[in-house]
């Protein structure tokens, strides 16, 4: 099993939106990093949901990815804002996965918190200027942030 990060803005999809939803297709990621790190996922990973564009921004909750290698019906739909006129149903560009709810924590593990805790080199989203929505956390990472989850102060 691998541990991932995946980020959404709340005003366009939460934490809230996915517990109730308990299912969905990760839609949408337009960047080619991003992309890649979604094309290797498997099923049973888990992946950290963190709020950005938000204040604080920050983990939030848990995702387990439920299948991946699933072409992003988004990129073939004119009227979708992540439309791709260069990709079709016989040669995709996008791929995503859908994901499952696990669990929204008790509090948000800010961003701020996170810095307290992880370099950019352990943690890339506490790297200044990453702004990928998919990244790769490591085992040791992914634990200390369980372990977290209900035993820090937010700021």
């Amino acid at each position: 099993m691998k541990y991932w990060l995946i980020k959404s803005e709340p005003k366009t999809y939460s934490i809230s939106d996915m517990k109730q939803e308990k299912t969905c297709i990760w839609d949408g990621v337009r960047n080619y990093q991003a992309r890649n790190f979604l094309r290797q996922m498997n099923s049973g990973d888990l992946a950290f949901f963190y709020h950005s564009n938000t204040t604080p921004p920050g983990i939030i909750g848990l995702v387990k990815i439920l299948e991946s290698g699933i072409a992003d019906p988004t990129q073939f739909d004119p009227k979708s804002k992540y439309y791709d006129p260069k990709s079709t149903p016989n040669s995709p560009r996008w791929q995503t996965v859908s994901v499952e709810f696990v669990e929204e924590f008790s509090k948000l593990i800010s961003l701020a918190n996170l810095k307290q805790q992880f370099t950019g080199d352990e943690l890339l989203v506490v790297r200044k200027g990453n702004r990928l929505s998919v990244m790769p956390l490591a085992e040791n990472v992914a634990e200390k942030i369980l372990a977290m989850k209900d035993n820090f102060s937010p700021n």
